[in-house]
Protein backbone atom coordinates (compact mmCIF):
# COMPACT_ATOMS: atom_id res chain seq x y z
CA UNK A 1 0.00 0.00 0.00
CA UNK A 2 3.19 2.15 0.99
CA UNK A 3 4.71 1.79 -2.60
CA UNK A 4 1.10 2.35 -4.37
CA UNK A 5 0.99 6.09 -2.64
CA UNK A 6 4.31 6.10 -3.46
CA UNK A 7 4.00 5.78 -7.25
CA UNK A 8 0.29 7.98 -7.22
CA UNK A 9 2.32 10.71 -5.69
CA UNK A 10 5.56 10.44 -7.64
CA UNK A 11 3.35 10.89 -10.70
CA UNK A 12 1.08 13.93 -9.05
CA UNK A 13 4.78 15.51 -8.92
CA UNK A 14 5.48 14.34 -12.59
CA UNK A 15 2.31 15.89 -14.34
CA UNK A 16 2.78 19.41 -13.14
CA UNK A 17 6.52 19.10 -13.52
CA UNK A 18 6.01 18.26 -17.48
CA UNK A 19 3.33 20.60 -17.84
CA UNK A 20 6.04 23.72 -16.92
CA UNK A 21 8.46 21.70 -19.09
CA UNK A 22 6.24 22.09 -22.11
CA UNK A 23 5.37 25.90 -21.51
CA UNK A 24 9.02 26.78 -20.82
CA UNK A 25 10.92 25.14 -23.88
CA UNK A 26 10.03 25.29 -27.27
CA UNK A 27 8.80 22.28 -29.18
CA UNK A 28 7.15 20.51 -32.07
CA UNK A 29 4.88 17.85 -31.07
CA UNK A 30 4.36 14.96 -33.67
CA UNK A 31 2.68 11.54 -33.66
CA UNK A 32 3.98 8.93 -35.40
CA UNK A 33 2.26 6.51 -36.51
CA UNK A 34 3.22 2.93 -38.69
CA UNK A 35 0.63 -0.09 -39.81
CA UNK A 36 0.74 -3.74 -41.46
CA UNK A 37 -2.14 -5.16 -42.83
CA UNK A 38 -1.57 -9.17 -42.87
CA UNK A 39 -3.87 -12.28 -42.71
CA UNK A 40 -4.56 -13.80 -39.83
CA UNK A 41 -2.30 -16.38 -39.52
CA UNK A 42 -3.72 -18.45 -36.48
CA UNK A 43 -7.65 -20.36 -35.75
CA UNK A 44 -8.85 -20.38 -32.53
CA UNK A 45 -11.83 -22.61 -31.67
CA UNK A 46 -13.09 -21.41 -27.94
CA UNK A 47 -15.51 -23.96 -25.99
CA UNK A 48 -16.73 -23.30 -22.95
CA UNK A 49 -18.96 -26.44 -21.01
CA UNK A 50 -21.22 -25.78 -17.99
CA UNK A 51 -22.83 -28.47 -16.33
CA UNK A 52 -24.67 -29.28 -13.43
CA UNK A 53 -25.55 -31.99 -11.02
CA UNK A 54 -25.98 -32.49 -7.28
CA UNK A 55 -22.73 -33.70 -6.66
CA UNK A 56 -19.22 -32.06 -7.42
CA UNK A 57 -17.53 -35.27 -8.59
CA UNK A 58 -20.17 -36.04 -11.15
CA UNK A 59 -20.37 -32.65 -12.54
CA UNK A 60 -16.49 -33.00 -12.66
CA UNK A 61 -16.73 -36.11 -14.38
CA UNK A 62 -19.17 -35.04 -17.07
CA UNK A 63 -16.74 -31.96 -18.27
CA UNK A 64 -13.85 -34.42 -17.73
CA UNK A 65 -15.87 -37.45 -20.39
CA UNK A 66 -16.80 -34.61 -22.57
CA UNK A 67 -12.75 -33.19 -22.70
CA UNK A 68 -11.84 -36.94 -23.41
CA UNK A 69 -14.42 -37.64 -26.16
CA UNK A 70 -13.17 -34.18 -28.04
CA UNK A 71 -9.33 -35.41 -27.85
CA UNK A 72 -10.36 -38.59 -29.33
CA UNK A 73 -12.24 -36.91 -31.84
CA UNK A 74 -9.84 -34.76 -33.18
CA UNK A 75 -7.04 -37.78 -32.98
CA UNK A 76 -9.91 -40.00 -34.94
CA UNK A 77 -9.78 -37.39 -37.15
CA UNK A 78 -6.09 -37.05 -38.12
CA UNK A 79 -5.65 -33.37 -37.75
CA UNK A 80 -2.41 -32.24 -38.37
CA UNK A 81 -0.80 -29.32 -35.94
CA UNK A 82 -3.05 -28.58 -33.70
CA UNK A 83 -3.04 -28.11 -29.82
CA UNK A 84 -6.31 -28.52 -27.47
CA UNK A 85 -5.68 -26.86 -23.92
CA UNK A 86 -8.00 -27.15 -20.99
CA UNK A 87 -7.94 -24.64 -18.50
CA UNK A 88 -10.05 -22.14 -15.98
CA UNK A 89 -11.78 -24.83 -14.43
CA UNK A 90 -13.74 -23.96 -11.60
CA UNK A 91 -17.01 -25.27 -9.70
CA UNK A 92 -19.82 -23.16 -7.84
CA UNK A 93 -23.16 -23.71 -6.17
CA UNK A 94 -25.79 -23.72 -8.22
CA UNK A 95 -28.14 -21.31 -6.79
CA UNK A 96 -31.59 -20.65 -7.59
CA UNK A 97 -33.32 -17.33 -6.85
CA UNK A 98 -37.65 -17.85 -6.73
CA UNK A 99 -39.82 -15.51 -5.47
CA UNK A 100 -37.26 -13.03 -3.30
CA UNK A 101 -35.69 -16.79 -1.75
CA UNK A 102 -32.47 -18.59 -2.66
CA UNK A 103 -31.97 -22.10 -2.96
CA UNK A 104 -29.06 -24.19 -3.50
CA UNK A 105 -28.89 -26.83 -5.93
CA UNK A 106 -26.18 -28.83 -6.40
CA UNK A 107 -23.18 -27.35 -8.35
CA UNK A 108 -22.27 -26.40 -11.51
CA UNK A 109 -18.77 -26.98 -12.84
CA UNK A 110 -17.44 -25.45 -16.05
CA UNK A 111 -14.02 -25.31 -17.73
CA UNK A 112 -13.07 -23.90 -21.07
CA UNK A 113 -11.06 -25.69 -24.10
CA UNK A 114 -9.20 -24.25 -26.90
CA UNK A 115 -8.35 -25.78 -30.01
CA UNK A 116 -5.53 -23.89 -31.93
CA UNK A 117 -4.16 -23.92 -35.46
CA UNK A 118 -3.23 -22.09 -38.19
CA UNK A 119 -5.54 -20.47 -40.29
CA UNK A 120 -3.79 -22.12 -43.53
CA UNK A 121 -5.07 -25.51 -41.95
CA UNK A 122 -6.89 -27.71 -44.32
CA UNK A 123 -8.57 -29.64 -41.57
CA UNK A 124 -10.21 -26.86 -40.18
CA UNK A 125 -13.55 -27.87 -41.18
CA UNK A 126 -12.50 -31.75 -39.70
CA UNK A 127 -12.29 -29.55 -36.58
CA UNK A 128 -15.65 -28.18 -37.10
CA UNK A 129 -17.17 -31.83 -37.33
CA UNK A 130 -14.91 -33.54 -34.69
CA UNK A 131 -16.56 -31.13 -32.00
CA UNK A 132 -19.86 -32.35 -33.48
CA UNK A 133 -18.64 -35.60 -33.14
CA UNK A 134 -18.16 -34.99 -29.63
CA UNK A 135 -21.76 -33.84 -28.55
CA UNK A 136 -23.76 -31.00 -27.75
CA UNK A 137 -21.31 -27.84 -27.56
CA UNK A 138 -21.41 -24.73 -28.85
CA UNK A 139 -18.44 -22.92 -29.78
CA UNK A 140 -16.36 -19.44 -31.51
CA UNK A 141 -14.01 -19.48 -34.45
CA UNK A 142 -11.32 -16.43 -33.64
CA UNK A 143 -9.04 -15.98 -36.71
CA UNK A 144 -6.21 -13.71 -35.49
CA UNK A 145 -2.34 -13.07 -35.73
CA UNK A 146 -0.46 -14.98 -33.27
CA UNK A 147 1.55 -13.06 -30.63
CA UNK A 148 4.66 -14.90 -32.01
CA UNK A 149 4.01 -12.74 -35.57
CA UNK A 150 3.00 -9.67 -33.68
CA UNK A 151 6.19 -9.17 -31.78
CA UNK A 152 8.50 -10.65 -34.97
CA UNK A 153 6.61 -6.89 -36.25
CA UNK A 154 7.39 -5.03 -32.78
CA UNK A 155 10.87 -2.99 -34.05
CA UNK A 156 9.74 -2.95 -37.83
CA UNK A 157 6.97 -1.04 -36.60
CA UNK A 158 8.33 1.30 -34.10
CA UNK A 159 11.11 1.96 -36.37
CA UNK A 160 8.85 3.29 -39.49
CA UNK A 161 6.66 4.62 -37.02
CA UNK A 162 9.44 6.96 -35.75
CA UNK A 163 10.80 8.04 -39.01
CA UNK A 164 7.58 8.93 -39.85
CA UNK A 165 7.21 11.73 -36.90
CA UNK A 166 10.71 12.59 -38.45
CA UNK A 167 9.21 13.46 -41.30
CA UNK A 168 6.51 15.51 -39.73
CA UNK A 169 8.75 17.35 -37.42
CA UNK A 170 11.36 18.39 -40.26
CA UNK A 171 8.18 19.40 -42.83
CA UNK A 172 6.99 21.61 -39.59
CA UNK A 173 10.15 22.78 -39.34
CA UNK A 174 10.97 23.37 -42.76
CA UNK A 175 7.19 25.17 -43.15
CA UNK A 176 8.13 27.54 -40.16
CA UNK A 177 11.76 28.57 -40.92
CA UNK A 178 13.19 26.50 -37.92
CA UNK A 179 16.60 25.48 -39.00
CA UNK A 180 17.81 22.48 -36.19
CA UNK A 181 15.81 20.85 -34.30
CA UNK A 182 16.07 17.56 -31.59
CA UNK A 183 14.42 15.16 -29.95
CA UNK A 184 13.19 16.26 -26.38
CA UNK A 185 11.71 13.35 -25.94
CA UNK A 186 9.69 10.18 -26.85
CA UNK A 187 6.61 8.51 -25.93
CA UNK A 188 5.53 5.31 -27.11
CA UNK A 189 1.89 4.59 -26.71
CA UNK A 190 0.20 1.05 -26.34
CA UNK A 191 -0.72 -0.46 -29.58
CA UNK A 192 -3.98 -1.36 -30.37
CA UNK A 193 -4.83 -5.08 -30.13
CA UNK A 194 -6.15 -6.15 -33.93
CA UNK A 195 -10.07 -6.72 -34.31
CA UNK A 196 -10.58 -10.28 -34.70
CA UNK A 197 -13.16 -11.87 -36.97
CA UNK A 198 -14.95 -14.50 -34.77
CA UNK A 199 -17.79 -16.19 -36.32
CA UNK A 200 -19.90 -18.07 -33.78
CA UNK A 201 -21.44 -21.15 -34.49
CA UNK A 202 -23.77 -24.02 -33.15
CA UNK A 203 -22.19 -27.39 -33.50
CA UNK A 204 -25.22 -30.03 -34.16
CA UNK A 205 -25.61 -33.37 -35.67
CA UNK A 206 -27.92 -32.60 -38.23
CA UNK A 207 -25.73 -29.26 -39.94
CA UNK A 208 -26.01 -29.94 -43.32
CA UNK A 209 -24.30 -26.86 -44.77
CA UNK A 210 -20.11 -26.64 -44.27
CA UNK A 211 -18.88 -23.72 -42.31
CA UNK A 212 -17.75 -20.61 -44.18
CA UNK A 213 -13.91 -20.37 -42.67
CA UNK A 214 -12.25 -16.91 -44.28
CA UNK A 215 -10.62 -14.76 -42.40
CA UNK A 216 -10.47 -11.63 -42.86
CA UNK A 217 -6.96 -9.03 -43.01
CA UNK A 218 -5.84 -7.50 -40.32
CA UNK A 219 -4.33 -4.67 -38.96
CA UNK A 220 -1.15 -4.26 -36.54
CA UNK A 221 -0.45 -0.75 -35.27
CA UNK A 222 2.51 1.22 -33.88
CA UNK A 223 2.01 4.92 -32.59
CA UNK A 224 4.65 7.48 -30.94
CA UNK A 225 4.27 11.03 -29.36
CA UNK A 226 7.47 12.26 -30.51
CA UNK A 227 8.44 15.91 -28.86
CA UNK A 228 11.61 17.83 -31.10
CA UNK A 229 12.96 21.31 -29.60
CA UNK A 230 14.59 23.86 -31.34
Amino acid sequence: MKNLFALLFGLLLTIPVLAQENMNIPLIEVEGFSERKLAPDEAVFSIHLEEKSMKVTDATEILNTKTKNLAKALEKAKIKDYKLVADNFSVTINRIYRSGYARDSGYVASQNLMITTSSKNTDLQKIVEAIQDSGDMSFNLNFQVSEATQKSLENELLTESLKNAESKARLVAETLGIKNIRVHRVSITSSPKPVYKMQAMRASADAGNEALLAPDSQSLQKTVMVYYTY
